[in-house]
């Protein structure tokens, strides 16, 4: 049975501002629970990555919103141990998840080139940045677990914003890493396993070492984003 769509809508630079005035001052749950409030369900685009702390934006969502469809982008180059946190984290808050992938023919092409290693951004263009634009034109909001900490880019970031033709949503990110790290402890939120090896941002298997932050993505390059959030 096809889902029932809505029709996509297009936020004004003054729709935007008046957005973010009205979230600002409120908590990562409360913004959750707004969100549903000026957007219908459909209209609404979460991904995860299932890696690192994921957890915390997808325990918010399993309360406010169990019915979320959650988008993961399987690069076909994870981590064994993203797979099994996603398994886990699925199950334990019982979540609706759905994967998006690049064609086969496309995939095979980096896996045969290996494009990682002579073109880090066209190997994230193909498995990750393409796949998610033959869906995100349903959709007027993205939701993304961003924080403004993370990097350089993310801090010029605001809580919504247009990017692309969509209304990009951050809940998460005012929130700093203390805060991150106390919630994830009082909530008892299970961490990523390679967290406990050193790895503190997890993307492809390729192209994460362990490292602080960011540091350990693209390993001895200048490319700090895989380009879904550019």
């Amino acid at each position: 049975m096809q889902e029932s769509l809505v029709s996509k809508k297009v936020y004004s630079k003054e729709e935007v501002r008046e957005l973010n005035a009205r979230y600002r001052d409120l908590s990562v749950d409360e913004r959750v629970l707004q969100l549903y409030k000026d957007f219908d369900e459909k209209e609404v685009m979460l991904t995860s990555s299932f890696a690192a702390t994921s957890a915390l934006l997808l325990s918010v969502f399993s309360k406010c919103n169990p019915k979320q469809k959650i988008y993961f982008i399987d690069t076909g180059y994870h981590f064994p141990e993203t797979l099994e946190y996603k398994k886990k984290l699925t199950e334990l808050y019982g979540l609706n998840v759905a994967s998006v992938s690049a064609g086969r023919e496309d995939h095979e092409y980096t896996s045969t080139n290996q494009t990682w290693k002579t073109d880090p951004e066209l190997c994230c263009s193909i498995n990750k940045v393409k796949p998610l634009e033959l869906i995100k034109s349903r959709f007027s909001v993205w939701v993304s677990g961003l924080m403004s900490w993370q990097s350089d880019h993310r801090a010029t970031l605001d809580i919504f914003e247009e990017r692309g033709g969509i209304l990009k949503f951050y809940p998460l990110l005012d929130v700093t890493e203390e805060e991150r790290d106390q919630y994830i402890k009082e909530h008892q939120l299970p961490f990523h396993p390679l967290i406990a090896f050193g790895y503190h941002s997890i993307g492809c298997k390729h192209c994460t070492v362990p490292g602080e932050d960011r540091s350990g993505r693209w390993n001895n390059s200048p490319k700090t984003e895989c380009g879904l959030h550019l």
